[in-house]
């Protein structure tokens, strides 16, 4: 299955650049200034003068960091290397989130796994403390060998997940059909890496070797457009000029790669689930761009 797998990546990544081949990006800006390690005892480092994150995670903690802005609608671009190795129990997090108990939160969540497997990409959206809406990807390139670009494009419009600049998934706003859309609370990056071997890995029946700890995820070359929130204001105005992002939708090109991506390296989609959900599937998966 392994060599089956990497196969279908060697092939998928030639397909990928025949469909599209996104513009690089010109990153800028200093990490110390962007961010905040919050937690983890110092296993959390900025290292290379604010050029370079790690977090780390052995058995008496994992560690995390937080945006020093809040942000109401934003594109976020962070350059990742996640775990190598074997990797089983960890997860490495990068999401947004608002706080309370009624909270709207964006995930990405890269689910670790032994030594030679696929990571498994689980990305998930969170609506006033409601969840349950994961669609979990392989990626077509072995995201520990070195660093790639995850991004979310969070408008009045969609939520879009990216990777290296390829859609993966689409969350629309849906509200005119009574549908919840993240667009009343403002969030803040986040990112941490932690232990979750209860249910990461293979439903949890694989548990984390604390022989390979400490686990390291690596972090760079973070690049956000947005409107800060601050003192229950935004600092966007009513004009989107200079901000593409605002009013940015998927074109005939990205939704051929969201369709490309979402045929070939989808492992799970919630509105397909179901066992799940006997009683019938979520009345959003017939209304959003949640199936595919």
């Amino acid at each position: 299955m392994v060599v089956f797998f990497y196969v279908k990546a060697m092939v998928g990544l030639v397909l990928a650049f025949l469909i599209s081949v996104p513009s690089m990006v010109a990153y800028a800006g200093n990490l110390y200034q962007d961010v905040d390690v919050t937690w983890g005892d110092g296993r959390g480092k900025i290292l290379n003068n604010g050029q370079l994150l790690t977090l780390s995670l052995d058995h008496a903690s994992g560690s995390g960091f937080q945006s020093k802005n809040q942000y109401l609608y934003g594109k976020f671009d962070m350059q990742i290397k996640l775990v190598p190795g074997n990797s089983a129990g960890t997860v490495t997090a990068y999401y947004l989130s608002s706080e309370g108990s009624s909270w709207d939160e964006i995930d990405f969540e890269f689910l670790g796994n032994l030594s030679g497997d696929p990571y498994i990409v689980h990305t998930n959206v969170y609506t006033q403390g409601k969840g349950k809406r994961e669609q979990q990807f392989y990626l077509w390139f072995d995201p520990t060998a070195d660093f790639h670009t995850y991004s979310f494009l969070w408008n009045p419009a969609h939520v879009v997940f990216y990777v290296d600049g390829r859609p993966i998934r689409e969350f629309s706003n849906s509200e005119g059909t009574g549908l919840e859309y993240p667009n009343k609370q403002s969030m803040r990056l986040y990112s941490s890496l932690w232990n979750a071997d209860d249910w990461a890995t293979r439903g949890g029946r694989v548990k984390t070797d604390w022989s390979q700890a400490p686990f390291t995820a690596s972090f760079r070359n973070l690049r956000v457009n947005g409107c800060v929130w601050s003192n229950g204001a935004s600092s966007c105005n009513s004009s989107s000029s200079g901000k593409t992002w605002l009013s940015q939708k998927l074109d005939a090109t990205n939704q051929k790669m969201l369709k490309w991506v979402q045929k070939n390296y989808m492992i799970y989609n919630y509105c397909t689930d179901i066992r799940r959900f006997p009683q019938g599937l979520p009345l959003e998966c017939t209304v959003r761009t949640e199936t595919s």
